[in-house]
């Protein structure tokens, strides 16, 4: 089976770590947003971007949740700003072992940046509207993506992970509620 592209919109948001006071507006905004109900409450360690501060250089990084990974990196890369120097970890997206940084506090489960999805959508992420020294701006590009066929394989060892975790009844069901649309 072929690959072919597709385009789709691919989200994102840009920092600008010039413009970044440090407010840490974009946590709060962030936080409220995730919070369960929705905006009753400010906590920073729910939140999926956090700003690395340096009070004593005048450096502020605001950094978004990424993806999870199982084992921490092997990648000590150093950074140097203002003549300071800081580990890559610093500025690491990732939730990860080394670190308790985007993690669900109560769960400990990781955290990942979703754009604030909601329905409706958001004409922008939290954080961006919160930023009032546009330090974080959205953007939103076109770009041509190849889509991946799944092949058999691919596709059974999916179907045996869902059949794993939720059983195979509830997956038979759910293909034939899917089916029959």
């Amino acid at each position: 089976m072929k690959n072919r592209g597709k385009k789709k919109i691919i989200k994102d948001i840009k920092v600008d770590i010039d413009k970044c006071t440090g407010c840490r507006s974009c946590e709060m905004a962030c936080s409220a947003f995730h919070s369960v109900p929705r905006y009753s409450s400010l906590n920073p360690s729910r939140s999926r971007i956090r700003v690395f501060m340096d009070e004593l250089q005048d450096a502020f990084v605001p950094v978004r949740a990424g993806e999870f990974t199982k084992a921490e990196c092997s990648g000590r890369s150093r950074y140097v700003i203002n003549d300071k120097e800081y580990s890559e970890c610093a500025f690491c997206p990732a939730s990860c072992p080394s670190r308790d940084w985007f993690r669900e506090p109560d769960s400990d489960l990781p955290l990942k940046c979703d754009m604030c999805k909601d329905v409706p959508p958001l004409d922008e992420p939290m954080c961006v509207q919160a930023c009032k020294f546009d330090a974080l701006i959205y953007e939103e590009k076109e770009e041509e993506v190849e889509v991946k066929t799944p092949q058999p394989e691919e596709m059974k060892n999916g179907i045996d992970a869902l059949i794993k975790k939720y059983g195979a009844e509830v997956v038979r069901d759910a293909v034939n509620r899917a089916t029959k649309r």
